[in-house]
């Protein structure tokens, strides 16, 4: 099966894509392209989708450049292959024939660019992401290496959508404590239970922080499980582990 790759026309024509499920060497509870070299899934299988990528991103394998990612507002620049993978949760270079990645199963990809100014990055921004301000951050790398914001777009990938996305009355509290228009991202659920809008307010800090243009692809990776890892499907789902989506963006 041939690679599926979603990809905006807010960021082409620089070559970049949200790489969906389908087309990739993995099997069982992974069955796709699973991209996740920290899953419990065969090293080989990995290696071979992750390959697969770089060369539908036409580029060398070693030029996919990635994070060890922790739900951080850290921000790391490229200029070539990393020789081992920093923690952090997102890249930005100026450096062409680089091509930035993160991987994720619910939380938001967000793939930027300046094309004027030749600058991208790649975020990967959960909710505690999101919160501490990593978007806003990977503007401010951009910026450091020459982008406008108002000449930035940004697009969010396949994310959990607010529909699925059931949480507590304790995960609005820390919303609420940043700042009380933040309960908008809410409605009500069952009982005591609320339903965040993740991507919905990955949109509200990317233009609050003055970006050009934000959107969202509007896939919902929890409702397509032909296309999407999730990992909230798969903890309801009782499976031992999942699948990680590869998004990248390159110059």
């Amino acid at each position: 099966m041939t690679l599926e790759i979603l990809t905006s026309d807010r960021i082409a024509p620089l070559r970049h894509g949200f790489f969906t499920r389908r087309g990739g060497a993995s099997s069982g509870v992974f069955s796709g392209l699973n991209c996740g070299p920290g899953s419990s899934d065969q090293r080989e299988a990995v290696a071979i989708n992750r390959s697969r990528a770089a060369t539908a991103l036409g580029i060398e394998a070693d030029a996919l450049v990635a994070v060890h990612q922790v739900h951080s507002a850290d921000v790391v620049p490229v200029t070539g292959p990393l020789a081992d993978m920093p923690r952090a949760d997102a890249l930005v270079t100026a450096t062409p024939g680089i091509a930035l990645s993160v991987l994720t199963a619910d939380c938001q990809p967000v793939l930027f660019a300046d094309k004027t100014a030749g600058v991208i990055g790649a975020a990967h921004a959960g909710w505690r992401g999101a919160l501490d301000g990593v978007l806003e951050a990977t503007l401010e790398a951009m910026e450091a290496l020459g982008a406008h914001r108002a000449d930035t777009v940004a697009v969010i990938g396949p994310t959990i959508s607010q529909r699925a996305y059931e949480v507590g009355p304790e995960f609005i509290d820390d919303f609420l404590a940043d700042d009380p228009g933040n309960g908008r991202f809410f409605i009500n659920g069952e009982g005591d239970r609320y339903h965040f809008d993740l991507p919905g307010y990955g949109r509200h800090r990317l233009r609050s922080a003055g970006i050009g243009e934000a959107e969202w692809t509007r896939h919902c990776t929890y409702s397509d499980p032909d296309r999407f890892y999730s990992y909230r499907r798969t903890t309801h789902a009782g499976e031992a582990d999942y699948g990680r989506l590869l998004s990248a963006i390159r110059l």
